[in-house]
Order: C-alpha cells, then structure tokens, then sequence
C-alpha cells in the first residue's frame, strides 16, 4: 500500500509516492499546466499504473496545505468540516490556501473512500510562546482578525530538526537547535527540547529574512509612504514586496549563483545583495543564540542553505566569541559536518525532505486507526 503526498499549487500538482510500511519513496513526479485539478490527478494516476499503484486503492493521501492559522495543531483527517475550516483561512494565504483546497476537493472527488489528510507548514510552530507569537497590536486584531505570528516551513524544521539529532547521536529533547531553510524563501527556527520556539516568518511568509523576491521585515510606514507618493494601491504593493523585492531587486536575479558570479566579477549591486542577505541571517542567528539559553547545534538546509559555502561561511566566520568556528575546507565540499573540532556549537549541512515528513506524519495518523472513527 501506499501513501501519496500532494502539494496542489495554482497551476501544478507536485506528487510523492511513498510505500506506507517503510515510506521508502517509490515515484515523485508534477503535472505542470494544471488548468482542472480533477484532470491533473487522472493524468497522476495514470503515471503510476507503472508501479501497479490505484489512487483509489492506496493507505492514503496526504496534502500539503500551507497556512493552518490557530485551529491546527497536527495534521489532520479531512471530512467536509476540516474543508470548511480550511477554507476561513483562505484570507490568510489567499494564494495558496485556495489552491490547496482546489487539489483537496479533486483528489476527495477522485478517491472517495481513501483517507485524505491534511498537513500544515504552520503546525510545527504552534507551539511558540503567547510572547513570541503575538504583535504588539490592540487586543481585538488577535482576537477577531487572528493577526498573530504563525510561521511556516515547519515540515523542513521538523525534519532536520530530527536528523541533525541523529547524526549528533543525542535525544532531540535534550537539544538547543537553531535551524535555517534558506532557499529563495528563507526562515529561521529556535528549537529547544524539540520544540519551536519561536521563527522568522509571521502572519506570512513575507514576515523574517531578505529573500529570493520578498522583502523580508521592513519598515510598516513605507506602505503608507508608497501608497500615499507613488499611489501605489495595496495589491500593487503586495506584489512589490513579494514577487520584486528581495535579492531580485538589489542584484537583478534570484539566481544566487549568477549573484555570487557577479560579486566575483566585480558587480557592485551583485556584492551588496550577498552582504546583505548574509547580515540578515548572521543577525538572526545571534538573536536565536540568546533566547535558547545555548545552542548545541546550527543546521543548514534549503537550496542555498545546503549548496552555498559562501553564504554559511559568511554568517558563521569570526563567530568564535559565541564558540562557532567553521571549517574552510568542509564547509567548501558540503560536508555533514562543517565545524573546527574545537568548536562548541556544532555545524550541519542537511538536506531537507518536506515530502517525506509529510508522509511520516500522514503514517502516524493511518497508524492511530482510532482517528479514522
């Protein structure tokens, strides 16, 4: 039997197919240019005839859905209640929320009698504190607008999270973590004991670091300062700061690699995106180290996050009054491990797997039959 991971985009359906005993991968595969999402899943299930594989037949189905607001803690079972709950959130992540819905309702559609799961990229940080997620905005914005820090990338963190205690050979429980998927979205997470703490994306994803196109945190007045110079409406202005902010608008590209090539060659704007992207994120790994109490361990993950040696060396050289000490030569070939021996906070490059978290908690919930009830 198998489980199939969903992430229902506005115009894409990426898929995973993972065996639901051993979740060893057994296909992955999109369907681009989806204009029905009912179509898009025969088109899916037509691909995996090849591995005897019926979608109306397998343990289950688990969708990525990306905002889950305050109401979801964990994954869940989907019935037509979790649709509609689902659905209020839409003002939250109205891009993707909707999507996801779409793809939901297609696959329920398609496979009726299968299990269809829910997994949110904000559950893992439901547990941060009142103190680290709430604004300091009037009491009625939290209350009846849910205007409050959510997060997101949760499955990523979860994920290295757990294998950077393993490689360390040490109970995540007992460990201090600060984690960083950075990709062309990028956040930060404080992890103690297994736990978020706290993260750099808040209501949005557009909330934290210097992205790919997003703005990161900025200050709010420039809003009304664009809106009220440049008339710019608010739509145009989510737009700017989503899709043309960010390393797109100091260097021109989103590419990091033609970034660091043109920093290389000599290309002013090309230096300036790298500093300060990589300010950014040396900034918010100072904050995390005095919050946790101590750290045991840093882990990279995300494109760039496994890929660049630049940017990690950047964040983390000349660190060694916080005892980070990073390795020229292991950080250059994207080792595991890529800290001096004598440093006390370790340093992981570990490559992320959102889909397989996403199946290994779809698995717990098929395992608990008592929630199928």
């Amino acid at each position: 039997m198998s489980i199939i991971v969903i992430n229902a985009g506005s115009s894409s359906i990426k898929y995973s197919v993972y065996n639901a005993a051993t979740l060893e991968m057994i296909d992955h595969g999109l369907i681009e240019e989806v204009l029905d999402y009912h179509d898009g899943f025969i088109q899916m299930g037509v691909a995996l005839v090849r591995h005897n594989i019926d979608i109306c037949q397998i343990e289950g189905f688990a969708h990525r859905v990306v905002h889950g607001g305050d109401q979801f803690y964990a994954p869940v079972i989907i019935n037509d209640l979790f649709i509609d709950e689902i659905r209020r959130l839409v003002p939250l992540a109205p891009l993707h929320n909707a999507a996801n819905i779409e793809g939901i309702m297609a696959a329920r559609t398609i496979a009726p009698n299968v299990p269809h799961i829910a997994v949110f990229d904000t559950s893992f940080h439901q547990t941060m504190p009142p103190y680290a997620y709430r604004y300091p905005l009037p009491h009625d914005l939290y209350e009846n607008y849910h205007i409050r820090r959510y997060g997101f990338h949760g499955s990523s963190h979860d994920y290295v999270s757990r294998k950077g205690s393993e490689h360390l050979g040490l109970p995540r429980e007992i460990l201090n973590l600060i984690t960083f998927h950075i990709g062309n979205g990028v956040s930060a997470c404080a992890i103690r004991q297994g736990i978020s703490i706290d993260t750099s994306m808040g209501m949005t994803p557009l909330e934290g670091l210097m992205m790919g196109s997003r703005s990161g945190s900025i200050d709010p007045s420039i809003i009304g300062y664009l809106m009220r110079e440049k008339h710019l409406t608010i739509d145009e202005i989510e737009i700017l700061l989503n899709k043309q902010s960010g390393l797109i608008a100091i260097a021109g590209t989103n590419d990091l690699r033609r970034i660091i090539e043109a920093k290389n060659a000599g290309e002013p704007n090309a230096e300036l995106a790298v500093e300060m992207f990589c300010y950014r994120l040396r900034k918010q790994l100072g904050a995390y180290m005095a919050v946790l109490d101590g750290v045991n361990a840093i882990i990279f993950t995300g494109g760039i996050g496994e890929h660049s040696a630049l940017v990690r060396k950047t964040m983390c050289e000349k660190l060694d009054h916080l005892d980070i000490r990073i390795d020229d030569e292991q950080n250059t070939h994207n080792a595991l491990f890529i800290h001096q021996h004598n440093s006390t906070v370790k340093l992981l490059v570990i490559p992320t797997d959102e889909e397989y978290q996403i199946a290994s908690y779809a698995q717990a919930l098929l395992l608990d039959k008592s929630s199928l009830k």
